[in-house]
């Protein structure tokens, strides 16, 4: 799963592509934990993003909760947004 962050002052983007599973959602954790502390807003961008699991939803509860709620979930696929719905994310998350 490619993960690419990039950085704009204190706004950081993660573009996740292909399946956010057990096997990747440590990545995106990793990518998470070395932003710099002076971010405070992450975009997590979700246009290529194929499949997400339980691991992969657990790791956007924990950015929002680590960003104070500035995170931002940005162009989620119809059948990812499914799931969030699911989970009730949905609720919880600024999907953008």
């Amino acid at each position: 799963m490619p993960i690419t962050t990039t950085t704009n002052g204190t706004k950081a983007c993660i573009a996740v592509s292909g399946w956010l599973d057990t096997s990747a959602a440590p990545q995106l954790e990793q990518a998470i934990a070395e932003l710099d502390p002076s971010c405070t807003e992450l975009v997590i961008d979700l246009a290529e993003l194929e499949y997400i699991s339980s691991s992969g939803l657990r790791q956007l509860v924990i950015a929002h909760r680590n960003m104070n709620g500035h995170l931002t979930v940005a162009n989620v696929p119809s059948d990812i947004m499914a799931v969030l719905a699911m989970a009730g994310f949905d609720k919880r998350l600024n999907i953008a």
